[in-house]
């Protein structure tokens, strides 16, 4: 989970998320999909046989707060959706796939949901789906921004991460990547994760998430 510099949730991966509340709700795309990312949520907790009280303990939120998110009285957050992720072994642009009406090949910029947490923006530019293996995120950290994460939303979930601009420092295993424009890390996650950005210099890059 982050721990912020400029106090800043892919992801840049999708699925780990920050400890503290966002500073913004997800867009507007995201909330026309409340009701049914509703029914879904409940739909998988069903489907694993799991309790409230069982959902709680395995992603950290509260018993009330799973029950207000399943009855659709509140919108979920970022931070709420990345725990979830976690607890059910999927990443979030996946989730937000599940409840779309079919497959959708051509994903317009305006549709493409958006989340902001303090010095991190993600954008999910190309979702996951039901019959696709990988997914495209495009990531932006503000300069002097340190979001660390202590593991990803599926274990050993496959990762391209493509730099645009700016400089980044990515630590994998205890091993620092500093990468510049037009470099590329190729990883395999399991473990924990830091993504950080000089104070001169923040980032944006493409996260490209394939799915075993």
């Amino acid at each position: 989970m982050p721990d912020a510099k400029s106090d800043a949730s892919p992801d840049p991966s999708p699925a780990p998320l920050p400890d503290r509340a966002p500073d913004r709700a997800p867009d507007r795309s995201l909330a026309r999909l409340t009701d049914r990312l509703s029914d879904r949520l409940a739909q998988l907790r069903a489907g694993r046989g799991m309790t409230l009280d069982q959902l709680a303990q395995a992603s950290g939120v509260s018993r009330a707060a799973l029950s207000r998110l399943e009855k659709a009285e509140v919108s979920p957050t970022a931070d709420v959706l990345g725990r979830l992720c976690i607890a059910y072994g999927m990443t979030m642009s996946r989730l937000l796939a599940m409840v779309e009406d079919g497959f959708t090949p051509h994903v317009r910029k305006a549709d493409q949901p958006v989340w902001t947490d303090g010095g991190f923006q993600r954008r999910v530019a190309s979702p996951g789906n039901a019959a696709l293996a990988a997914e495209v995120i495009e990531c932006r950290l503000e300069p002097d921004t340190r979001i660390a994460y202590d593991a990803p939303p599926v274990p050993d979930l496959e990762h391209h991460l493509m730099m645009q601009s700016g400089r980044l420092t990515v630590t994998l295993d205890g091993i620092a990547h500093s990468l510049r424009p037009g470099d590329a890390l190729r990883y395999r996650l399991s473990g924990g994760s830091v993504f950080e950005t000089p104070t001169e210099k923040g980032a944006k890059y493409l996260l490209v998430l394939v799915t075993p």
